[in-house]
């Protein structure tokens, strides 16, 4: 695996992670987190696509 690969990998590991903390925001019931939670999946898939397009430009994907 290249490097902008690996990047990706962990981009979509912190995205699964954020969904993750939304569904156990859930189930503990506290509205903080759940929105929280949200703005973390927001801001990790927004960088994520900035970054796979940063790496498309660049040739390396």
């Amino acid at each position: 695996m290249n490097k902008a690969k690996i990047v990706m990998f962990i981009f979509a590991i912190a995205a699964i992670l954020s969904m993750i903390s939304i569904g156990y925001a859930i189930a503990a019931q506290t509205i903080l987190g759940i929105i929280l939670g949200i703005i973390a999946l927001c801001v990790v898939m927004m960088m994520g696509f900035k970054m796979k397009r940063k790496f498309r430009e660049q040739g390396l994907l």
